[in-house]
């Protein structure tokens, strides 16, 4: 991995998903055309479009309704990559589709600290060998701008919007997973339109989600994490915060499926960012080691099954800034993003 591709979308929501897939249509092409977005990598069922068309339908019917302006945005991606507006939603529920997969091998270890100078990092672990699939989105969204990550066509996974609001993501397992808004349009959404942490709070609260996730939301004088199940919300807050993938709330421990050794695996590198502390804002080469070090860092085994860690960001809520590592941190350079 040599670098992430930097797109520019403005317009509007059908303008933007056009030059999206425009700029990504052979990268994104070339992946449906892997075994269906690299699913029949993944499962051992048959990876078939026409088959997954009715799950398709079910969450865009649910997207259409809570979060127009990105369902159209989806619908533009589809023209301009020129692909199956079906493929074009599947790259924003990949997740969803496969389901639970209890057993990882990491998933996220995220990050954050209040104050003067904010700061909120993370890995990115996936399984699929997506450090290929990168891109940032330079996003004019109908309230704020925002540098968005994304993989494979997704219009959001994580960021930071002018607003002075990041926000990160963990994987947590729980409750039963149902057609709805994918976590990582909750995220696109909450940093297009929200101006405070209490107000991303609230649009998590609202928002018809598909599956469970932990979502750390770090301003400039506030972070709060809000753990999610498709039922219900519980919001942590602290000066400092560190999340794994598994839950932390004491009301939703009890629905926690994370196989035993996977939560194992969460509790330690829970523990490892507890012991080391968060590095100061300014401090990259603090970051960079803790996120670039086992356990944190995942290695790649081989397996494109496990997940390992395909990049690291560090985000900077006050400087409307996105650092990023694309690919395994411990052996690619940084690049710096900054909304201007």
């Amino acid at each position: 991995m040599t670098g992430a591709p930097l797109l520019v979308l403005s317009g509007s929501p059908h303008a933007r998903g056009v030059g999206h897939g425009r700029a990504l249509a052979e990268r994104l092409r070339g992946f449906l055309d892997d075994s269906l977005a690299r699913l029949g990598h993944l499962t051992d069922r048959p990876a078939d479009l026409d088959a997954l068309r009715p799950d398709i339908a079910a969450h865009r019917a649910v997207v259409a309704e809570a979060l127009p302006d990105l369902a159209a945005e989806i619908d533009g991606l589809a023209v301009g990559a020129g692909i199956d507006r079906d493929a074009a939603w599947l790259l924003q529920l990949r997740r969803e589709l496969i389901g639970y997969s209890r057993v990882t091998a990491g998933d996220c270890t995220t990050y954050a600290s209040a104050g003067a100078e904010p700061v909120l990092a993370q890995t990115v672990d996936l399984n699929g060998d997506l450090d290929d699939q990168i891109a940032v989105l330079s996003v004019s969204g109908p309230r704020h701008r925002s540098l968005v990550l994304s993989f494979a066509g997704l219009l959001g996974y994580l960021g930071v919007n002018d607003a002075g609001i990041a926000v990160g993501i963990n994987l947590v397992l729980g409750g039963d997973w149902r057609p709805g808004v994918p976590p990582y349009l909750a995220i696109r959404h909450v940093l297009d339109t929200a101006d405070t942490v209490e107000q991303a709070v609230e649009i998590l609260r609202d928002l018809p989600l598909a599956s469970s996730r932990a979502f750390t939301i770090c301003g400039v004088d506030r972070t709060v994490c809000v753990e999610a199940t498709v039922a219900r919300r519980r919001v942590i807050e602290g000066d400092e915060l560190v999340h794994t993938n598994h839950f932390l709330d004491s009301e939703l421990t009890e629905q926690d499926e994370l196989n035993v050794f996977a939560k194992n695996s969460s509790k330690r590198r829970l523990k490892t960012v507890l012991d080391a502390g968060i590095p100061k804002a300014g401090d990259t080469g603090g970051h960079h080691r803790l996120l670039a070090t086992p356990p944190i860092l995942v290695r790649d085994n081989g397996d494109i099954r496990h997940e390992r860690t395909v990049a690291a960001v560090v985000l900077r809520p006050d400087l409307g800034e996105m650092r990023l590592w694309p690919g395994d941190p411990s052996t690619v350079q940084d690049q710096v993003h900054v909304l201007r």
